[in-house]
């Protein structure tokens, strides 16, 4: 049999075909547009992602026999803000995770609400990128959308919808809504009312492992699939990489380094960071997690490379930075071209080289990035580490972990060691693991990870450099406090 794990992203859909056995047989991408209409925005069109997966499906069936295909799991990008009328129909193009235009509305859930009241109710405070915001956004300044509203779902969420008819999502993509009791897994009325919402306005929802229905029947045939391929609620991005790594369980630890960041620390047991400085999460095993996101990762690299230094060739750009180099440069790089969420949590903050001399070059600003969101990625760690969690290791996955040099400048700044997976799919993977379980294949999701998941390699860091690296990122945490200020007066 085979299983069909979507991935969701931010940029382009990417489609895998895998077999009952974990192998992957085939994979298909297919990319969309990102729209940002104003400084700070960025949303997407829902019948985009749509075309894309079911132009897709097919292709990626293309030479197999896809009357074998038992299950489908999407994993897919958090928070975003999809709205349909009674008719099923879009009413606005989706307002993304990484989009910053509801500071006001953050301001006002965090301050007026009050973050006690908002960890009490859903077990997080307001950030930017959250669903719940967004809600309050578009209640005031799209009174006529808002008004049309008959169903709020998440992206991933929408194509379930397509693929079965179904209203559904998952507790690990509903937890980062700021509507959703995480540790009861149920709706909060209280949240709900605040933002003008119904709760039959809201999705049913389901175990990431559950299935929420059949692939319509008109729509199997039009894809080449059989009438009985049953399609499971799947998860939030981060949620199914970490099941796709398999860091399900008691103290596993991923950091995924896609186009955000994200540290994701999975628990058997539901907790809270006082500080809120992590978010408290289900998780898709049925558990819970503690995670980290920062909105630009791999993503600056992107940037700096193709946009300022006009080039896509990313090796070529990190072939002088060189073992000797590394721990000494004399540049950092703050990694806040979207603002941030954690830990700082401040829509404000934005990209900034600083320690600049005439003798800079091209390659001290590659890796001033590279370094950055590290140091990031490390703010997050030392919250979990205030916690009192220990984290001896962790799995890397997301495109910035190709990268050797990216893997060895993190493995030291964090002081730990890295392991790769031998399949490193990200949520694609983790979601078709999800239909497996909701198919039968395995009865758990631990149990499709102990039977699927491998290291292929682990990254040690090297106890010289570690210590050049901890004297570097103590210099990297003063710089944010000193701009804060800044910052807020440059809007």
């Amino acid at each position: 049999m085979y299983y069909i794990g979507i991935d969701l992203g931010t940029s382009a859909v990417k489609l895998l075909l895998v077999d009952e056995h974990g192998g992957i047989c085939n994979e298909v991408t297919r990319e969309y547009p990102l729209e940002f209409p104003q400084p700070g925005w960025s949303q997407q069109a829902p019948e985009d992602w749509k075309k894309a997966v079911l132009e897709g499906i097919p292709a990626l069936l293309s030479g197999f026999d896809a009357g074998q295909v038992a299950g489908i799991g999407c994993g897919g990008q958090m928070h975003g803000l999809v709205v349909l009328d009674d008719r099923d129909r879009v009413i606005r193009p989706a307002i993304l995770w990484n989009d910053g235009r509801t500071a006001a509305e953050v301001d006002y859930l965090n301050n007026e609400v009050g973050k006690e009241k908002l960890s009490s109710l859903t077990a997080n405070i307001a950030f930017a990128g959250f669903t719940a915001p967004k809600l309050l956004w578009m209640r005031k300044n799209e009174p006529e959308h808002f008004a049309k509203i008959a169903k709020i779902m998440l992206p991933k969420d929408y194509i379930n919808y397509v693929l079965t008819g179904v209203h559904c999502c998952d507790y690990s993509d509903a937890s980062g809504m700021l509507l959703l009791d995480v540790a009861h897994k149920g709706w909060s009325a209280e949240m709900l009312d605040i933002c003008g919402v119904k709760p039959e306005q809201m999705p049913r929802l389901f175990e990431s492992y559950e299935v929420v229905g059949t692939v319509r029947p008109e729509l199997a045939r039009s894809l080449g699939l059989s009438d009985h391929v049953q399609v499971v609620a799947g998860a939030g991005d981060n949620a199914a990489a970490a099941v796709g790594t398999g860091v399900v369980g008691e103290g596993g630890c991923n950091i995924s380094l896609g186009t955000s960041g994200t540290l994701f620390i999975s628990s058997e047991r539901f907790g809270v960071d006082p500080n809120n400085a992590l978010h408290a999460f289900a998780h898709a095993d049925g558990g819970w997690h503690l995670m980290g996101c920062m909105l630009s990762a791999a993503s600056c690299n992107k940037w700096l490379c193709d946009d300022i230094l006009k080039t896509t060739d990313y090796a070529a750009e990190q072939k002088d930075i060189t073992a000797e180099k590394l721990g000494r440069n004399h540049v950092y790089f703050l990694p806040y071209l979207m603002g941030e969420r954690s830990p700082i949590n401040d829509t404000n903050a934005r990209g900034t080289f600083i320690g600049m001399t005439m003798d800079t070059t091209r390659s001290d600003l590659v890796q001033a990035v590279l370094e950055g969101v590290a140091f990031a990625i490390r703010d997050s760690f030392e919250v979990a580490r205030s916690l009192g969690l220990d984290i001896p290791s962790s799995k890397l996955c997301g495109g910035g972990s190709k990268s050797p040099l990216w893997r060895t400048i993190f493995a030291n700044v964090l002081g730990i060691p890295l392991e790769l997976p031998k399949t490193e799919q990200g949520p694609g993977y983790g979601g078709a693991m999800l239909a497996m379980v909701g198919c039968g294949r395995f009865e758990s999701v631990r149990a499709a990870a102990d039977a699927l998941v491998e290291v292929a390699s682990v990254v040690e860091p090297d106890p010289e450099l570690t210590v050049r690296y901890e004297a570097r990122y103590r210099q990297y945490r003063t710089i944010y406090p000193a701009l804060k200020p800044v910052f807020a007066q440059l809007l």
